[in-house]
């Protein structure tokens, strides 16, 4: 770490507390943090954000950064060879209330919806509208049969054809009927 680096780091300490069940890697990430100005605690009470090793996680609801393998519910997911700086900026970012992502950890994210998953994408209300939009009745029509009002229905009809990525309603009829989303939306 550079000496400005060191520093900053040594101008807004942030409490840490470790939880590592090697022993050796404990003392050693304890010391490193120590020499990058962190103070290190015994117990997360007294501790900011938690350094957590993949095996060893946090029992509390303390901001934490996990290096290795870990849960996917930590703010901060590392690799387990994370370098000083990396573990730094991790530290700091999840002690500021950011989430951080390293591209190497083992964090899979978003994967891309399938078609035939797109249900998933809509409310049982839209579906709801979208079954009655394939009977072909009118705005004024589904709002009389679900008892909504006409404002209500434009705004389900919109959402539906955001989320299907279609502009017509013929468009969201073909696009249901070619997906089988007829089995689906019969509630």
């Amino acid at each position: 770490m550079s000496s400005a680096a060191h520093k900053l780091a040594s101008s807004m300490q942030i409490r840490v507390a470790l939880h590592v069940s090697n022993p050796w890697r404990r003392r050693a990430l304890s010391k490193m943090l120590a020499d990058a100005g962190y103070l290190v605690t015994e117990t997360e009470d007294a501790a900011g954000v938690v350094l957590a090793d993949g095996d060893c996680l946090s029992s509390e609801m303390r901001p934490t950064v996990v290096l290795g393998a870990g849960t996917r519910n930590a703010q901060g997911l590392l690799p387990a060879n994370a370098d000083l700086d990396q573990i730094d900026a991790a530290l700091r970012a999840v002690a500021a209330g950011l989430i951080v992502r390293s591209p190497v950890a083992d964090d899979e994210g978003f994967d891309q919806l399938q078609d035939s998953d797109m249900q998933a994408l809509l409310t049982p209300r839209e579906l709801e509208v979208l079954s009655i939009l394939i009977e072909g009745l009118t705005n004024k029509a589904i709002a009389r049969r679900l008892n909504i009002s006409l404002h209500t229905v434009k705004f389900h009809v919109e959402s539906v054809f955001r989320k299907l990525d279609v502009r017509t309603r013929a468009e969201a009829v073909a696009k249901a009927l070619d997906s089988r989303h007829l089995e689906t939306i019969k509630l």
